[in-house]
């Protein structure tokens, strides 16, 4: 009952790409799609989804990194879209985040925390507290220093707000620049959240959560993976964890948002949208019924209340 339901991958395809078909041309009136693509499983598997439908003419591809990304992820993204044959343009935004203060302003609220953060260091923010009943997940600052000595802390809220509106000029200026070249070639611009992040509000207002159209709003995490493998995605692409790409430490979505294994929140996200009782759950997953409750309620609070401050796109409904 908690298993996420297993696609019919062949017929998902063509249903996804009527879906961006009649979207495009009918409701929108565009004549192809834009999208930023990452190195990562879901905007690979929404560029592939975007070429089968409307031509891999009419599809065009940003690639947007800063001084910050992970290594590798400009190049697998360079080498997807040399292998899709999609237009595509790198545009470094290190120069803009630089000019409206991403790093200045983030700098200055970890220094808070940390009095000699500075430069040399490095960051990301954890959350901790998600699996532990009783608990209340809360926000904490890792920090390293240029000799690769590592600290943390908790986070107080102020410093977690600044950082947080600090980083997401990253989404939020990769964002613009879609909508600058959408606008340029009369595209309409294609996001890329998975039903996982769809759902529990992981995107930023303005930035990520921003788009036309969402072709694979309606897919657990896991599907995205099996529909990336019909696709014929890379390997080096598929078997990348999901990261957030945004802090200077190496950091998975799982650390910083879900706290929970992407296998994992989607099971129970599927359960809880089942409403399947957590006793239930938790015999089928090897849990207590404790830590499925604290997941629930985590679902049914602050996630569930982000997810719904955008919702201005046409998504696909979930198969049957």
């Amino acid at each position: 009952m908690t298993e996420i339901p297993n696609l019919d991958n062949a017929a998902e395809t063509g249903r996804i790409a009527r879906f961006l078909v009649e979207t495009v041309s009918l409701r929108l009136k565009r004549r192809g799609l834009v999208l930023g693509v990452s190195g990562g499983v879901d905007s690979a598997v929404s560029a592939a989804l975007a070429a089968m439908a409307v031509g891999r003419e009419r599809v065009f591809a940003l690639l947007m990194p800063e001084r910050e990304c992970s290594d590798g992820g400009l190049e697998r993204a360079r080498r997807l879209c040399r292998g899709l044959g999609i237009r595509h343009e790198i545009e470094d935004i290190t120069p803009a985040l630089e000019a409206v203060g991403c790093y200045h302003r983030r700098d200055e609220a970890i220094r808070a925390v940390f009095p000699d953060y500075g430069t040399g260091w490095r960051h990301k923010v954890a959350i901790a507290g998600m699996m532990r009943p009783g608990a209340i997940p809360h926000f904490v600052l890792v920090v390293e220093s240029p000799d690769g000595h590592r600290r943390s802390a908790r986070m107080p809220a102020e410093v977690y707000t600044r950082v947080v509106a600090a980083t997401n000029f990253k989404q939020r200026i990769r964002k613009a620049l879609e909508y600058y070249h959408a606008e340029r070639l009369s595209y309409a611009v294609l996001g890329t959240p998975n039903r996982l992040e769809y759902e529990l509000g992981f995107f930023v207002r303005g930035g990520d959560g921003l788009a036309d159209i969402k072709p694979i709003a309606h897919l657990y995490k896991t599907q995205v993976y099996a529909l990336a493998a019909h696709l014929g995605i890379p390997e080096d692409i598929r078997s990348q964890p999901p990261t957030t790409d945004t802090y200077s430490l190496p950091q998975t979505q799982e650390e910083f948002y879900f706290g929970l294994p992407t296998a994992l929140a989607d099971r129970l996200l599927h359960a809880y949208s089942a409403d399947i009782p957590p006793p239930l759950v938790a015999r089928q997953m090897g849990m207590t019924e404790e830590q499925v409750e604290q997941v629930y309620r985590d679902f049914a609070g602050k996630k569930r209340v982000a997810a719904r401050s955008l919702r201005d796109a046409y998504v696909l409904d979930a198969a049957p």
